[in-house]
């Protein structure tokens, strides 16, 4: 509890198309050439296509400029082949195929690529691959926000946002590599590099079932299970300092409304985790600021630190109460699933606060490896019940026209897998206050204040800890650190692409960018 407090203490102040040439002609031919039967169907073009991908085991892969999966569509009842059955779905004749190992992909032929191409190609494309998309639940078409999406045999990767939109930037040397797409609970796919070039490619990820040999194998007493995974600490966390080369951004919402959005690309210095005392180092690389400069409102608030509280979130490193076996006898833990993350097993393990305990502590969800007993992300908030006891934690300077009361605290953390090693992924925490005017009886408004930070590489070679004059202040208030903002720049760098509304807020008020040295 002292870490934890320690962080919300400090968090507010004042409130292609590029095609894969392949040797599997006859594979392809077969495929699109085999008859398949079809019942008299009417539905989306998604729920169409669907009942092919059940009839020959393979997948649809296409830009969502190409093939429009909320439109309308029917076919009739009758034999086909897989080709004529594709194109009397979508409607479209012009439609090109291929087959890439189990992925039929729709496009349409470079004849006719030039009438429908969104954008002109940039300048950089030459040496740089675009991949952008969205991830989806292939059973309810449902988004997933914060699927992991990294190129295998290297570090590179991001995260989809909470609209499970991505957007990542490879250089050409990376043609040929494979993109690797996983959340918890879905079986992850490998989608070849090429496949994806240039497209902007809606990706299904099937839920994974446990089954129930592996319910019986893994049923454990969940206190077991978090003590084994405190002692294999040493063994699944680095021992040996790293970079980490991370994007962070941090945003405030009031009435609805955008209001700042701070983002910035880091160098992190990350210290080794059998040496938990010593402190992590920040870079500052490249920041830009977006400021709606027509909201002048008082009760505004700037998070004082948002970035200590992404560092002191490392649960690994920073052990919180409820991880720590002198704390744990405030919890009651409970064994409640068992899911799948990187397509191993893994527990999920609930807890919350002691009924006969009033603080305002902790709930939420450990998944831990079923077989190494790594710790692989961690879903917790403060406990609902008892929030209103933690305004004190959360605002350190109140207003003097306005009461603030918190209503929400929830924050996520992962990690991935690097060489056998696990390093921080991504980091979340969204705060939600209830906003009243003192000495007025009615009327409140409601402010969402957010910081997160994503691993888009590490670096293991040649670490060494920053200087003095290379260090950011991280407890300081991160948006009004002066920089020197570089409009080329950011394109060189994987980020959270921002949700729908942040989208509409950006374009709104993008003349607003503040420039100023650093």
């Amino acid at each position: 509890m002292k870490l934890l407090t320690s962080i919300l203490f400090h968090l507010l102040q004042g409130f292609v198309l590029s095609l894969l040439v392949l040797p599997l002609f006859a594979q392809e031919s077969d495929i699109l050439e085999k008859r398949i039967h079809l019942p008299k169907s009417k539905g989306s073009i998604y729920q169409l296509l669907n009942l092919i991908t059940d009839r020959t085991d393979y997948l649809f892969i296409y830009d969502s400029k190409v093939v429009n999966n909320e439109q309308k569509g029917k076919i009739s009842k009758g034999n086909y082949t897989t080709r004529d059955a594709i194109l009397r779905i979508t409607g479209n004749n012009k439609l090109g195929m291929r087959i890439i190992g189990r992925h039929i992909l729709l496009y349409i032929p470079s004849d006719t690529l030039k009438y429908v191409r969104a954008k002109p190609i940039q300048p950089d494309s030459v040496s740089n691959i675009i991949i952008e998309g969205t991830v989806h639940d292939r059973l309810n078409e449902d988004i997933i926000p914060f699927a992991s999406i990294n190129v295998r045999n290297t570090s590179i990767g991001t995260i989809t946002n909470q609209n499970g939109a991505f957007r990542i930037k490879l250089p050409d040397s990376l043609r040929n590599e494979t993109i690797h797409i996983s959340h918890v609970g879905y079986q992850p796919v490998d989608l070849h590099v090429e496949l994806l070039n240039g497209n902007n490619t809606q990706i299904y990820l099937d839920p994974r079932v446990v089954s129930i040999q592996e319910i019986v194998i893994s049923l454990d007493n969940p206190l077991n299970i978090i003590k084994g995974m405190l002692e294999q600490i040493s063994e699944n966390y680095p021992d040996q300092p790293s970079y980490y080369t991370s994007f962070y951004r941090e945003g405030i919402e009031h009435k609805n409304k955008f209001v700042s959005l701070s983002e910035a690309v880091f160098k992190i210095y990350k210290t080794e985790y059998n040496h938990p005392s010593a402190a992590d180092q920040v870079k500052l690389l490249k920041m830009r600021r977006i400021v709606d400069e027509a909201v002048t409102d008082t009760i505004i608030l700037k998070m004082k630190s948002g970035i200590n509280a992404s560092l002191m979130l490392d649960l690994v490193k920073n052990i919180p109460d409820f991880l720590l076996l002198d704390g744990m006898a405030k919890y009651n833990y409970t064994q409640t699933d068992l899911t799948v993350i990187e397509d191993r097993l893994a527990h999920v393990i609930s807890f919350e606060q002691d009924k006969g305990l009033d603080a305002p502590l902790y709930r939420g969800e450990l998944f831990i490896d079923a077989n190494n007993k790594a710790l692989l992300r961690v879903n917790f908030e403060i406990n609902p019940a008892h929030i209103k006891k933690a305004a004190d934690m959360l605002i350190v300077k109140k207003s003097r026209f306005y009461e603030l009361e918190p209503q929400s605290v929830r924050y996520t953390v992962s990690y991935k897998q690097l060489n056998g090693k696990y390093y921080v992924n991504h980091i979340r925490g969204d705060l939600d206050f209830k906003v009243k005017r003192k000495k007025h009886l009615f009327g409140s408004s409601q402010l969402h204040t957010w910081f997160e930070m994503v691993t888009c590489k590490i670096d293991t070679e040649q670490v060494t800890r920053f200087t003095k004059n290379e260090i950011l202040p991280t407890r300081t208030v991160f948006a009004e650190t002066n920089f020197s903002y570089d409009e080329n720049f950011w394109g060189d760098f994987n980020t959270i692409i921002p949700e729908e509304k942040l989208n509409e807020a950006i374009t709104r008020i993008s003349s607003k960018i503040e420039e100023t040295g650093y």
